[in-house]
């Protein structure tokens, strides 16, 4: 049986472990910096709290979007299209590249060993 969080703490280890990979450590700084600026700019421009602009920051770019938060000035809606079309890609990079490392750490992986 499969305990409820091997998932969760599978994943944290493979981002812990990637961070001595220097592509990864760029990958996770431009994606925070991505989260960061969307909630810096939401809370002024669209005068949310913060934790609201980051929630609407993550839900964003991990493409979720419940709906519940919406941008209401012309220049929230303006900066969500750039925002989706660039920080989706920089976070699925982010994503793949644990999900990689992740998987090259598997134990199938020697099961499946050509030798």
């Amino acid at each position: 049986m499969k305990k409820p969080f091997s998932g969760f703490v599978s994943f944290s280890k493979a981002v812990w472990e990637t961070t001595i990979d220097p592509q990864f450590l760029e990958l996770m700084v431009i994606a925070a910096g991505m989260i960061l600026l969307g909630t810096v700019f939401y809370s002024n421009v669209e005068g949310w709290r913060a934790i609201d602009s980051l929630y609407f920051s993550v839900t964003t770019l991990t493409t979720v979007g419940y709906g519940d938060l919406t941008p209401q000035t012309d220049a929230g809606k303006l900066f969500t299209v750039f925002y989706i079309l660039i920080g989706v890609g920089i976070l699925l990079g982010f994503v793949t590249s644990v999900a990689a490392h992740a998987r090259n750490k598997s134990p199938l992986d020697k099961l499946f060993e050509r030798k």
